[in-house]
């Protein structure tokens, strides 16, 4: 089993891949390196004497520049290595890359819709328009238990506390998530649950709404009607048999959008989970499918390595719009832009954005980019998309769901029970997380580190998402964990 790992040969550093004694010999190339100190897994060690002020490499791209002299051998992390980021950036456009090549087709069993959308679950949604029914709908959601059956699988309230007392972008934001969310096709059947002096309103919602299927589709104003729980039960029971209308039937892996994120990352996540997320994001997209990378923070330092590979200029526009849009909001509200990695992210190996942003950026894979959305924007183009999200767990996820991610897949090297609108894979960077959490590890990437091809994990990662789609339960559901956080990004009134 590998013990360290030296990414690229233009490398100054490598990562140990399990803890490594103070004498320990690393052999890098024609080198031999003595560890001159214990080095934690996940963490760097020196392969050269690196002066005060030059550049630290790592996935052959400076991850910051040394605060002080590092000698041949050394713990290379936070204590001597500090970011080399500035602020908004000009960038040019050099493109490079190309597409997947074809594979032959995949299918799942999913529900397809009337629209002609395709979901992965068959659920009733309750979907709260301001939080002040937000325990009413908590209440539904274990009352309305009673009606799952046939095809079907659950019932879920989506509690929230907006939909009042915004204003401006702020409280678009919060219609078009709340809009986007009564779409998503995993939803069978949604009750649409309002209080009826608030500032969304169902009457204001509509015109974000749009068509709906009045089937698909009951709303509720809870100040107009006596008893709320008895009326939104019979629209609950209306909307059931409704939902049980549908079955699952064979679907083509091309109609599949899979959301990516990643959350507590450690040394091993831009290693292991993320270069494998990143290999079944070009499997999928082989296959005629959609992945969507969001987390725009944390591609601050890596955000050439995205531009350079958008399919055509405009595209190259609009991500440099996406990073230099997200860095401005940092500014507008007196923040560093550069206030990353987090504590958790430290102690996994982590030293500075740059590091976690190149681990983050391996889940695009090697697709070119197609698309660049907004928050709250659908997807409609096929292959790698970028969407404007924070890193925030919660909110990035949900944010996946509102353009449409059927699944999340969510990397961590730290572990997390949270859950998202949808299925939300936990995969883990490393063994000891996936047989330590077992309750909320899915899927293990560490494995790489034990010698399980690159090859093999991905194609086991994208069978598991075909069963996942196909209606196996992950960590999360089996918990009954549903979860959704919209973005605020304004005043409260």
């Amino acid at each position: 089993m590998k013990s360290y790992i030296q990414i690229n040969p233009a490398d100054n550093v490598c990562v140990a891949l399990r803890p490594l004694e103070k004498g320990t010999v690393i052999t890098a190339g024609s080198r031999e390196v003595t560890a001159a100190e214990d080095i934690p897994q996940g963490h760097k060690i020196a392969l050269t004497d690196i002066k005060a002020g030059e550049k630290v490499i790592k996935y052959g791209f400076p991850i910051g520049c040394a605060k002080a002299d590092i000698s041949v051998g050394s713990w290379v992390h936070v204590h001597n290595v500090k970011t080399g980021l500035g602020d908004v950036l000009e960038y040019s456009y050099n493109p490079q890359g190309q597409d997947p090549e074809k594979t032959e087709s995949a299918t799942f069993m999913g529900y397809r819709r009337s629209d002609g959308k395709v979901g992965v679950r068959n659920e009733i949604w309750i979907i709260p328009t301001v939080g002040c029914v937000n325990s009413i709908a908590s209440a539904l959601e274990k009352q309305a238990k009673s009606l799952i059956g046939g095809s079907l699988e659950e019932v879920v309230a989506f509690p929230h506390p907006y939909g009042c007392s915004q204003m401006g972008d702020d409280q678009e934001n919060t219609r078009k998530a709340l809009a986007d969310m009564i779409h998503h096709p995993n939803a069978g059947g949604v009750l649409v649950l309002g209080l009826g002096c608030e500032n969304s309103n169902i009457p204001v919602l509509m015109d974000y709404i749009g068509d709906y299927d009045p089937n698909r589709v009951k709303f509720l104003v809870c100040q107009e009607v006596e008893d709320e729980n008895e009326a939104a039960m019979e629209l609950l029971g209306e909307l059931a048999d409704y939902a049980k209308g549908f079955e699952r039937e064979p679907i083509d892996a091309s109609e599949l959008i899979i959301g990516m994120k990643c959350g507590g990352s450690d040394g091993l996540s831009g290693i292991t989970a993320n270069p494998v997320v990143g290999a079944f994001s070009d499997i999928l997209i082989s296959k005629g499918g959609t992945t969507i990378l969001t987390e725009v923070p944390e591609m601050f330092g890596a955000e050439t390595l995205l531009m350079d590979r958008c399919a055509d200029e405009a595209l190259f526009g609009k991500t440099v719009d996406l990073i230099n849009n997200f860095k401005n909001y940092f500014t507008r509200h007196n923040q560093t832009i550069y206030e990353n990695p987090s504590p958790g992210n430290k102690n996994g190996g982590i030293s500075t954005l740059e590091d976690k942003s190149l681990g983050c950026t391996q889940k695009s894979g090697t697709a070119l980019v197609k698309g660049v959305l907004e928050y709250t924007e659908p997807v409609v183009t096929k292959g790698l998309n970028l969407l404007s999200a924070p890193g925030n767990d919660l909110v990035a996820s949900t944010a996946l769901a509102l353009s449409g991610a059927h699944v999340v897949l969510f990397t961590t090297g730290r572990g997390t029970p949270f859950a998202s609108p949808v299925p939300t894979v936990k995969i883990s960077s490393n063994s000891k997380l996936a047989g330590h959490k077992n309750n909320w590890i899915d899927f293990n990437a560490g494995r790489l580190v034990d010698d399980t091809p690159m090859e093999e994990l991905a194609n086991d990662l994208f069978r598991y998402v075909l069963e996942v789609a196909s209606g196996k339960k992950v960590k999360a559901e089996e918990a009954g964990f549903h979860d959704m956080a919209i973005f605020k990004q304004g005043v409260t009134l």
